[in-house]
């Protein structure tokens, strides 16, 4: 491929044995290598911490990193937090950085087209597949519940520029949207390449947690939504789902940050950005 371009990856994992050598697996027989691999187990209490040995003995570019958090489950803000332990690891000048799950199975070609996107569309800060999954009967379907120009969080890749330019990824929930909101208002585009059918091999969890859901309402205030936006893309998720509760622990989670008065990941200047964002994206989908 006539293409220079170099991407490292930065892989988050807390108890994957099951799929972790899978996912490594796909990486190493890509078309096109990564330069480096940093491999962040975060308190594993399973085989990870000795599989991300077991590769990395066999293969330097994949490099192992031990991390000890607490074991309370932090939607978005542990992932995220592990995936930043591996940013000072990297050794080697990166023109993509990629944040790769280690649930996930990827085409041989996946990171050659995705190095190809960022040549031809310098404009591009954030770029990515779809996610297929396994349905009871074992056939793979596509499982793409969000609009079809977002990419997502478990397999991002972002030009450095974009990475550098948005202050690297927030350590909380939501943090796979904030991102793309303000690639777009640095400037950047995101790009989804449907081709690319990336195997999620853990399903993502049907079970209802009323305290996820407060945290998306919390991240809804942490991005400056305002009470009427953060209603309206409740209910739209509500009505996706199916659970009228969505909406009410939602805005209870919007409520209860508006009330600690949590600060804001983004300043004024990009919320107000976002909320002409989405107020426009709505707009778009009305009939009339």
């Amino acid at each position: 491929m006539d293409n220079n371009l170099k991407y490292s990856v930065i892989i988050p994992a807390h108890n994957e044995e099951q799929y972790l050598r899978l996912t490594l697996n796909s990486l190493l027989e890509q078309t096109v290598l990564p330069q480096e691999v940093i491999v962040v187990d975060d308190n594993s209490s399973d085989n990870t911490p000795a599989i991300i040995c077991e590769f990395s003995e066999k293969h330097p570019i994949i490099k192992p990193v031990r991390r000890t958090s607490a074991n309370q489950h932090l939607p978005g803000s542990k992932v995220v937090g592990t995936f930043n332990e591996g940013l000072p690891l990297l050794s080697k000048a990166y023109d993509v950085i990629v944040k790769l799950d280690a649930d996930l199975i990827l085409p041989p070609d996946y990171f050659q087209t995705i190095l190809r996107v960022f040549q031809e569309h310098p404009e591009a800060g954030i770029a990515g597949g779809f996610a297929w999954e396994q349905d009871t009967h074992g056939a793979w379907r596509l499982n793409h519940p969000m609009n079809t120009d977002h990419v997502r969080g478990a397999f991002k890749s972002y030009s450095r520029a974009c990475f550098t330019k948005i202050g690297g990824l927030r350590t909380a929930m939501g943090w796979d949207t904030v991102d793309e909101l303000l690639a777009r208002y640095y400037g950047f585009s995101v790009i989804t390449i449907p081709e690319l059918k990336v195997k999620h091999l853990r399903p993502t969890g049907k079970s209802y947690n009323p305290r996820a859901k407060r945290l998306q309402g919390e991240a809804m205030y942490l991005m400056r939504y305002g009470w009427i936006l953060a209603a309206i893309a409740s209910l739209k998720m509500a009505v996706k789902q199916g659970k009228y509760q969505t909406f009410i622990h939602n805005l209870q989670g919007f409520a209860g940050a508006r009330k600690k008065s949590l600060p804001p990941i983004v300043n004024q200047e990009e919320g107000r950005f976002i909320r002409t964002y989405r107020w426009k994206g709505i707009r778009s989908k009305l009939p009339f």
